[in-house]
This record gives structure tokens, sequence and C-alpha cells, in this order.
């Protein structure tokens, strides 16, 4: 990584990113591009694939995609390496968790994503220290409040970081198709 920049957007992802992206030295132009593919924000997270897929084809580079949930794992481990294991937990909207657990050694997800009532993610936990921004929904003591950096994807094994770039959505979705006539 040449440079990087991070700045938290509640609204405005569209407006705000490229922008970022041109500020950046030579207008950000890279030789791939790794983009945050979820679970987020709804909105978020389609604009920054959008914005990827664009400026892949643009510029002619191969694009790929991350999950959040192995980065903040990945991020937590390297600041604190003492837990054995953890759990990102991040705000998942209609009242809902997404959790996953995370070993160390080696560095695993050992379970699937699930989104989940807080009450349910908190009985989940089993001991293991969460992190993200869904702590505050689980009133924990010890729970860490962060949220992705993208400049953290440099801790991610590669097989991290080929998922394709498509949203990951973490939960069914709210709308149904009309039932046929």
């Amino acid at each position: 990584m040449v440079a990087g920049r991070h700045e938290v957007v509640g609204r405005g992802h569209a407006e705000r990113l490229v922008p970022m992206i041109a500020d950046l030295p030579d207008g950000g132009r890279a030789d791939a591009i790794l983009v945050d593919v979820g679970p987020g924000s709804f909105t978020g997270i389609r604009v920054g694939i959008a914005a990827a897929r664009g400026l892949g084809l643009g510029w002619g580079v191969p694009v790929h995609g991350y999950s959040s949930l192995p980065l903040i794992a990945a991020a937590a481990f390297a600041a604190d390496p003492a837990p054995d294991r953890l759990a990102v937990v991040l705000e998942g909207g209609h009242g809902e968790v997404f959790m996953q657990p995370f070993a160390a050694d080696p560095f695993a997800a050992t379970t699937d994503l699930a989104s989940l009532a807080p009450a349910e993610a908190l009985a989940r936990l089993d001991s293991a220290r969460a992190v993200g921004n869904g702590v505050r929904f689980l009133d924990m003591p010890g729970a860490i409040d962060t949220l992705p950096n993208a400049a953290d994807a440099i801790l991610l094994a590669p097989a991290f970081t080929a998922l394709p770039p498509r949203p990951i959505y973490g939960r069914a979705p709210d709308a149904k198709p009309m039932a046929p006539k």
C-alpha cells in the first residue's frame, strides 16, 4: 500500500468515495483493487463495490473482495494476540447483529456468519471477546467497539482476499417477490 484514507461516513458514501480516491497519489490508480464486500451498511457496501468494479474496468485491473468480519478479527488479534478466539459482532439493522467467531491459530472462522438478536449473540459468545460496532447492543464488559479499516487488509491471508466483488448481505432480503397470479 502506498497511501490510504479512512473516513467514517454516516451518509453520503457515493458523494465522498470517488473524490477520496482521486485525492490519493496518482488518482488512486492501482495494479489491483480490493474491496470490502460486507456485511455492513447496505448502501455503503454497494457503493464501494460499484466504484471498485468501475475503476477495475476502467483501469483494466482485477477486483477482488474481502469480508469485513475476518478483517476486524485479524486486526483485533494483531492488536492483542493474547486471546485465542474472539467474535466479530457488527450492527445488522432491524434490531439484529451479524456475528462470526474466529480462532487465532490458525486464523479461521469457527462457524458461519449469523444474523442474530443481540440476546442470542450474547448467549453464543461463550466467553469469547466481542469486537465490532455491534458490541454496543450486547452490554458486555471488555467488548471493543470498532469499525473495519481497509488498511488492515494486509493482515489477511490470500484466501481471505479472493472473494468475488459481490455483496455479502448476512441475512435474507426484507422484500419478497410477488406471488404469481
